[in-house]
């Protein structure tokens, strides 16, 4: 037997609790793994709230960030006692995810975990810095560099950016943060940002073609920040986009993309293929300052503290990362 947060629905509505569930309840996969840690993240909220339609089966266990101890394997690419992190594949939507004991998962969504990670560092890290690592890839890969100018982050004081800034500082680039909160300058300067930008400066309407001042940008805002972004990129930089907080839409021409040869490189962190993956949590292990996650700020709690916290999170009262360790 095991214990999970478990949603399902009848006709009076979504109902979550922890339960007891025997390991014969869980779904088909080739690795079975007994999990130390998962987080919280707002999609996991939107889930376990049931304000958003997340959920695409029921009963469903929550949890699309997972780290633990394979116990069974019949993929030949894992062993008993491997530590391996799972992040996105439609875990905690489709499939079973990591708000629980144990997993089932397949062995072709699963990386192992790189040396140098606790499960807990590895949680505090979680959707958002492997996202922020895939995009500083996005930018390195397309042929950004250092020497070229200014890299802007958006949303630099959220979990993506945070990381992206820490990130791109190590790899040498001069990183510009935006943010609307004036008390987190120190915060962002401590990560490695260089200066600070309002975002007010890039979230209203602007034109498409503006003067030239970013060499690539990390964006996890959208909607007329990423139009502002991209309209400000220099010849044949780059912007790797993510995120929507802003918005969906985007406003813009194609005046940058054809006449400076700017390119918009979308990054998605679900089903991202392993070999980006991989190269993601290794410039993770490789770059990020451990030192920086406590900076960044996570919060560990236990599995059934975690529904609560869901309602914490929806509602804005939470700053930085929340880590579940689903023993406790």
């Amino acid at each position: 037997m095991f214990s999970a947060i478990v949603i399902d629905k009848n006709d009076e509505g979504q109902t979550v609790s922890v339960q007891q569930l025997d390991e014969a309840a869980l779904p088909e996969g080739d690795v079975t793994i007994d999990v130390s840690h998962s987080t919280l993240n707002y999609k996991d909220g939107l889930a376990i709230t049931g304000r958003g339609p997340v959920v695409r089966k029921f009963p469903m266990v929550p949890g699309i960030d997972l780290v633990g101890t394979v116990s069974e394997s019949s993929n030949p690419g894992f062993a008993v006692g491997d530590v391996v992190v799972l992040n996105g594949w439609g875990v905690g939507e489709g499939h079973w995810g990591g708000l629980s004991q144990k997993a089932r998962l397949k062995g072709d969504w699963l990386i192992k975990l790189p040396a140098g990670f606790t499960g807990e560092q590895a949680m505090a890290v979680g959707t958002a810095g492997y996202t922020a690592a895939l995009c500083v890839d996005a930018l390195v890969n397309h042929g950004v560099k250092p020497d070229q100018g200014e890299v802007l982050v958006t949303g630099a004081t959220g979990g993506v950016g945070s990381v992206a800034v820490a990130l791109l500082a190590k790899a040498g680039f001069t990183v510009v943060a935006s943010s609307g909160k004036a008390s987190e300058a120190e915060y962002l300067t401590k990560l490695g940002a260089t200066s600070i930008i309002d975002r007010a400066d890039l979230s209203a309407p602007g034109k498409p073609f503006q003067r030239e001042r970013w060499a690539g940008v990390v964006d996890s805002v959208g909607s007329h920040t990423l139009a502002n972004a991209i309209a400000a990129i220099k010849y044949r930089g780059a912007v790797a986009a993510c995120g929507l907080a802003q918005g969906s839409d985007l406003a813009t021409t194609v005046m940058p993309f054809i006449l400076r040869g700017v390119a918009l490189l979308g990054v998605d962190s679900v089903n991202c293929p392993i070999a980006p993956r991989m190269a993601a949590w290794e410039r993770l292990a490789r770059d990020l300052d451990k030192d920086l996650l406590a900076l960044i700020g996570s919060k560990t709690i236990g599995l059934a503290e975690a529904i609560q916290a869901a309602d914490d999170l929806i509602d804005g009262k939470v700053r930085g990362r929340i880590v579940v360790d689903v023993n406790r």
